[in-house]
């Protein structure tokens, strides 16, 4: 890690000059947003160039204190190179001068070691590494067996996925990835590697130079197999990414295919994503509407739904209409594609909504009113013990996240505290609680478009039904 102070020559033949430059009041600092940069590179000519490829981290602020500030730094500069082959780090941080205006000055070691860990490395060693070959890389993929998919990688058959036990080689390369994983996935924190039941399913392109076989990493997955009582196992996807230089190219829909392959083919209970991001979800949604179009138990129940919202006038309606599928389908659905029942009745939905003609105003609105309904059921079903209150949190269109009170009755004791409901609050309430629904028919709209996209003829022989 290189620490260079701008112009320090010119400032010491110059003391009057030199004692002009500093903080005038109160240091406001400056986010690490927009003074620290990130970049991943594959041979040593990258190293120094910002014109590399730029990794973009959700959010770097975070790791610097509550407000994610550095202060005391006159043009702070922080750029971090990593290496695409052994994942190490080296670190250059320029800036004119320090000076305390009142908040101290932000020690910047620590903080990135906090990030980088052992992998942050000098510059004369971060060099050296690129003409030395990862070994963890190819001895995991080595120890590993490769999972086979129906076209996958046809046009690129240098690319494979393999599944390894997170230990030995395996365990030491997601030790060098952890960085990435911190800032790339939001939220995350390094897996318990020392935990049982933890394997990777990796991504990777290989070479062959003088007869010895090479590895680059493209993406992977962290998996967790848990108990699942009384005597099944189930997979929990807790990390998983793609490269930056790579997504975008289907990577990470392999890997998602190849987890699902690995749980119908062990008769694993079901897998779950930990905390998925909107786009993993997107994808894993497309992926399990794409699979339910060609299953035929759920065809005779999607035509009756689909049948009754054409036919229904929901308009005048007394009670709540809900699309939800027979229990056995549900079950049916998580023994033979190992889809649980909360993604199940996700892709149950995109999938009437498929069914449907988006010209028809009369079953459209009929389908809108059914997500009103559920949404509304959900909100009113989990205020219970909240003393008729339920707090929501909504992302409005500017993406910043609000919330909203719901007054809810329920029956109680007569000497609970009752709250009566004006009628600005209904209204209020009402315009929430139709956003919300606004946000859930893009959400479906947008996974049915890339379904129909990636499956017109299964989606006509859906549409046939």
């Amino acid at each position: 890690m290189a620490l260079k102070q701008k112009g320090t020559d010119a400032a010491a033949t110059d003391t009057k000059k030199r004692r002009r430059v500093g903080f005038s009041g109160t240091d406001a600092g400056v986010e690490a947003n927009e003074c620290m940069k990130v970049f991943l590179v594959r041979n040593p000519d990258e190293v120094g160039s910002v014109d590399c490829t730029s990794i973009e981290p959700f959010d770097l602020n975070h790791f610097f204190g509550e407000d994610g500030k550095i202060y005391g730094y006159k043009n702070l500069k922080i750029n971090v190179w990593i290496s695409a082959k052994s994942f190490h780090g080296y670190a250059d941080i320029s800036f004119d001068e320090t000076s305390d205006g009142g908040k101290g000055i932000t020690d910047l070691k620590p903080v990135l070691q906090n990030i980088f860990g052992e992998n942050l490395v000098e510059k004369e060693e971060f060099l050296h590494t690129f003409s030395k070959e990862c070994e963890c890389i190819r001895t995991a993929v080595t120890n590993g067996s490769a999972i086979k998919l129906d076209g996958s990688y046809e046009s690129d058959p240098a690319v494979e996925i393999v599944r390894v036990e997170l230990q030995g080689a395996a365990a030491f390369l997601y030790s060098r990835l952890v960085p990435l994983v911190l800032l790339l996935v939001e939220g995350s924190t390094p897996i318990d590697i020392g935990e049982h039941g933890w394997e990777m399913v990796l991504v990777v392109k290989k070479t062959t130079q003088e007869a010895v076989s090479k590895f680059e990493l493209l993406g992977f997955a962290a998996v967790h197999n848990f108990y699942h009582y009384p005597e099944s196992t189930r997979l929990r996807i807790s990390q998983i990414l793609v490269l930056p230089p790579y997504q975008g190219e289907g990577h990470g829909l392999r890997l998602l295919e190849a987890i699902n392959y690995i749980a119908q083919s062990e008769n694993i209970y079901d897998v779950t994503i930990e905390d998925p991001s909107d786009y993993l979800q997107y994808v894993r949604s497309s992926i399990d509407c794409l699979r339910l179009l060609t299953f035929d138990p759920i065809k005779s129940a999607l035509s009756a739904i689909v049948s009754s919202l054409k036919e229904t006038n929901l308009s005048k309606r007394t009670h709540s209409l809900r699309m939800v599928p027979p229990a056995e389908l549900m079950e049916t659905v998580r023994q033979k594609l190992k889809i649980n029942k909360k993604q199940f009745l996700r892709c149950w939905e995109i999938l009437i909504f498929l069914s449907l003609d988006s010209q028809e105003h009369k079953s459209m609105d009929n389908f809108r009113a059914c997500i009103y309904d559920r949404i509304k059921g959900e909100i009113l079903g989990s205020a219970s013990g909240t003393n008729g209150k339920r707090l929501l949190q909504m992302v409005s269109s500017s993406n910043e996240e609000s919330f909203a009170v719901y007054w809810t009755q329920e029956s109680g004791d007569a000497d609970d505290q009752t709250v009566e409901q004006q009628p600005e609050d209904l209204k209020t309430q009402e315009q929430q609680l139709n956003e919300l629904v606004d946000n859930q028919m893009e959400e479906i709209i947008g996974v049915a478009k890339n379904v129909t996209s990636r499956g017109k003829d299964k989606l006509v022989e859906l549409v046939a039904q």
